[in-house]
């Protein structure tokens, strides 16, 4: 089983395609994913290094109403 820590940005982007989100718009490095039954878009930040810190992908996570166990039994059918 995968363990909680930072990934890559195009890991997190495919866990968000397998969550059902599609791509909308990016402005500089924030690229904008959107899910009918959301209330607000998920943010992910593009950085030079490409980790999502762990703080980003809790916060997402919360958006999407998806559980930590729920994210790492995906990110390992993934």
């Amino acid at each position: 089983m995968a363990k909680f820590a930072p990934i890559h940005w195009k890991d997190f982007e495919k866990f968000l395609f397998f969550a059902g989100c599609e791509f909308v718009s990016q402005k500089a490095s924030h690229r904008k994913y959107s899910r009918s039954d959301l209330l607000r878009p998920v943010i992910v930040t593009v950085s030079k290094k490409g980790m999502l810190p762990t703080r980003d992908i809790k916060c997402n996570l919360k958006t999407l109403k998806i559980s930590i166990p729920e994210y790492l039994k995906i990110l390992d059918q993934i």
